[in-house]
């Protein structure tokens, strides 16, 4: 018998659901979002002291969910760590780059490690089955499809992953702001952003007392409404208390920052307006 030809494995662009209709696979350029590769014989373990992630184990082509916090435990930098053949990449937020760059070139001392601005682009693939070389699938959750760092063309913008990331309860870079949130109240925790077994990193003391207490007094939850989004740290009032602030959102829904003893079984609003708390399935 002739034996088949070798036929290489076409890229997925588009899946189809249970009632036959083709759902096609999106691939936005995520603009706000850049590269620091990572090499030397040492990388691993110069990560591994620092951010809340582990390393030691990453394998080429697993990407991991993590932050380099304040030595208080406070968000400094959140990014992905994609393994590659001779190292990392680090996707971070294009406009904090350089400042991450400078933090971690103080860190670096005498460990051999190579840190250095790559131009290649961060694009989110979500929306259809995923398949195809290149890409890294996201470890927050299965919904939220994979990144990918070459120069496949894009069929959408950020707005179209923002939206998506948001309708799934995800809170993102503009929800937490700089040194100002702890990582737990981003819910961190609960996708996958901080290993608590995996020893020490920068922030650990503070982080890891909040969890083995259970002292999380807030947390980042989605709201919905109707009409635009409130401003950015509009008041969520239970009543006539406080119960948190607004962060980012759109028309109908919005993140905010939230203290979980007053959200129970009473009627929420922001600037007059009814509000409703919608937590996601992810989130126990």
């Amino acid at each position: 018998m002739t034996p088949r030809p070798k036929v290489a494995p076409r890229p997925c662009v588009a899946a189809t659901s249970r009632r036959g209709y083709i759902v096609a696979m999106i691939i936005a350029r995520l603009t706000s979002r850049a590269v620091i590769a990572v090499s030397g014989p040492d990388w691993r373990s110069f990560l591994q002291g620092l951010l809340t992630q582990d390393v030691e184990t990453l394998a080429p082509g697993e990407l991991r969910f993590g932050a380099l916090l304040t030595p208080q435990g406070k968000l400094l930098f959140d990014l992905f760590i994609a393994g590659t053949d001779d190292g990392a990449l680090l996707d971070v937020a294009a406009a904090r780059r350089e400042a991450l760059l400078q933090r971690l070139s103080i860190y670096r001392l005498r460990a051999k490690v190579a840190l250095e601005a790559s131009d290649r682009p961060v694009l989110a693939v979500f929306g259809g089955a995923l398949a195809g070389e290149g890409l890294y699938a996201d470890p927050r959750l299965p919904a939220l499809g994979a990144r990918a760092y070459d120069d496949r063309p894009a069929s959408a913008d950020e707005d179209a992953y923002d939206a998506h990331r948001l309708a799934l309860g995800v809170p993102g870079p503009a929800d937490w702001g700089e040194e100002t949130t702890y990582p737990i109240e981003a819910d961190f925790d609960l996708l996958a952003g901080i290993d608590f077994k995996k020893g020490c990193f920068v922030g650990q003391e503070t982080t890891s007392r909040m969890k083995r207490r259970g002292t999380i007094k807030n947390r980042m939850l989605p709201i919905v409404f109707d009409g635009p989004s409130p401003a950015f740290g509009a008041e969520v009032l239970a009543g006539a208390l406080r119960a948190g602030e607004v962060l980012s959102g759109r028309d109908g829904r919005a993140m905010a920052l939230l203290r979980l003893d007053r959200i129970e079984d009473v009627a929420l609003t922001v600037e007059g307006r009814p509000v409703t708390v919608e937590r996601p399935a992810w989130l126990t």
